[in-house]
């Protein structure tokens, strides 16, 4: 009885506390679905935000076709791999450097809300959660828009809807997250991409493109 009144205690005081931005732990492994008016997927991910490197192992629907998706997204080295491990081949593309942007919540990003996931009533049945709102200029002059929700404790990412003029809406959200990363060498691209030839006149990729290389 005394540990769940000073838990309660403990929330009621966080609750008081005036939520802020923050940045995620920059080694995360986990999983994630993505979802839009075309796309339906689930994605395996490493995330490194030190090295600036993302892979997804992601499969879904995508206009109504299924699809397996490995990709290695090197942001620092400007390099994007759609991998085909049943071929043996890789697709090099690209990347936008600046294109990477690390889980966190901006400083000008404005507070929409704290709530509790689940339930206060008792020990481990709730979660406690901020939502934050934000826009980010494009270099055509408009604006993106998302909406994100992380935790309160550990800055631990729950969901994100992200509005591009391009893709639309985009929901992601997040789940069985651990901090760290299991296998280091998700970062680098198996033996048989070394010979994947980079295309310097195509346009760069991005997180939406690697949907072009499905098949």
């Amino acid at each position: 009885m005394r540990t769940f009144v000073l838990l309660m205690c403990l929330a009621v005081g966080c609750l008081a506390q005036a939520p802020h931005p923050c940045r995620s732990p920059p080694l995360l492994t986990g999983a994630m679905s993505v979802a839009n008016e075309k796309v339906n997927a689930y994605a395996k991910y490493d995330y490194d935000a030190l090295g600036e490197r993302i892979r997804f192992k992601e499969m879904g629907s995508y206009e109504n076709k299924t699809f397996g998706l490995d990709a290695l997204l090197l942001f620092r080295e400007g390099v994007m791999y759609t991998i085909n491990h049943k071929n043996r081949t890789c697709k090099k593309e690209r990347l936008k450097k600046e294109d990477f942007h690390p889980m966190e919540i901006p400083a000008d990003a404005t507070l929409l809300g704290r709530v509790i996931l689940g339930s206060p009533s008792g020990p481990g049945q709730g979660l406690l959660v901020n939502t934050w709102y934000g826009e980010r200029a494009t270099p055509t002059g408009g604006k993106d828009k998302w909406l994100s929700t992380f935790t309160e404790f550990g800055c631990i990412p729950v969901s994100t809807t992200y509005y591009t003029d391009k893709t639309g809406w985009v929901l992601s959200t997040f789940f069985n997250i651990v901090v760290g990363i299991d296998d280091p060498q998700q970062f680098f691209p198996p033996k048989f991409c070394q010979g994947a030839e980079l295309d310097a006149t195509a346009d760069a990729a991005n997180f939406y493109s690697v949907f072009k290389n499905i098949n």
